[in-house]
């Protein structure tokens, strides 16, 4: 889309709650993760939420050694039947889910993912990691596609850690109509506390959408992570988060109406020239959520 058509898009006609999860993980354990998953997506449904997001490879912890030393334990395929609790849970309480994961193609490469289960238990598509961070690449192949869902009306695009530190990463999003920008990640103590302060309302306010991240809590591989998953308005201003070391969910409803004023206020991505498409670069696979 240009700046243009992206402004003169129709937006959502209704909210849409979502939430953030965040939960210790065991090291390696795929079936224990899995499972406790499957408990946040009931809590959020209970607390009304149409779409829960999870923290980056919130499947095996970050934990790339391990994973590169038994893939076939610890990274999933896309019909692997150990997700079978997180499909029945979504298709149960009709909740849309976005786990990260380590995952493995046919052919045996590995990518860092978030898979993408509609609200009818489907798992329908995944987001590669686009942008690798330390021994990433020497493990995991890179994403080469964007991706935005569409869940009731509104488009969310997705990122996976290092890539919300990238702006265009986001703007790519919003140049492709997005609502609102969904982040799983690993933040830890130290600079992912400045990382996690600052970047985020930074996407929100630059691109005037809605932005989520969820983050780990507690010691994953190497690190110590900084919890406070959260979600921002599109002025970049707090609207919902989670401690720092405790598990739960940050929630939040998206507002169609607010969007519209912010958006009427701000208006940088109307203001903005058609290079910005350019720049945005790659593709982008388009997914219709429920």
């Amino acid at each position: 889309m240009t700046a243009a058509q992206v402004m003169s898009a129709a937006l959502p006609t209704s909210p849409l709650r979502i939430a953030a999860a965040q939960s210790l993980v065991v090291a390696g354990d795929v079936e224990a993760n899995v499972a406790q998953a499957a408990a946040l997506i009931e809590q959020a449904a209970a607390d009304g939420a149409r779409l829960v997001v999870f923290a980056e490879k919130f499947l095996t912890g970050y934990e790339p050694e391990l994973i590169a030393a038994d893939p076939v334990r610890h990274a999933v395929t896309e019909d692997d039947p150990r997700l079978a609790p997180i499909t029945e849970a979504c298709r149960r309480t009709g909740t849309a889910a976005v786990l990260g994961a380590a995952t493995r193609d046919a052919a045996g490469v590995l990518r860092i993912s978030a898979l993408v289960f509609g609200p009818e238990g489907t798992l329908l598509t995944r987001y590669d990691k686009q942008h690798q961070f330390g021994v990433e690449p020497k493990i995991f192949a890179a994403g080469e596609a964007g991706c935005t869902l569409e869940l009731d009306g509104w488009r969310l695009g997705l990122g996976i850690c290092y890539d919300s530190g990238f702006p265009e990463h986001a703007r790519a999003a919003a140049l492709d109509g997005c609502h609102a920008y969904l982040v799983g990640a690993l933040f830890g103590t130290g600079g992912g506390r400045t990382q996690r302060a600052v970047w985020f309302p930074a996407r929100a306010l630059d691109n005037t959408c809605y932005v989520l991240l969820a983050n780990h809590i507690g010691a994953t591989g190497d690190f110590d992570t900084c919890g406070g998953s959260s979600i921002w308005g599109p002025d970049g201003h707090l609207l919902a988060a989670a401690g720092e070391t405790t598990a739960g969910l940050a929630v939040a409803d998206l507002d169609p109406a607010v969007l519209r004023e912010v958006r009427a206020d701000l208006t940088m991505l109307a203001d903005i020239a058609d290079r910005d498409a350019a720049i945005a670069g790659r593709p982008r696979n388009r997914v219709t959520v429920g």
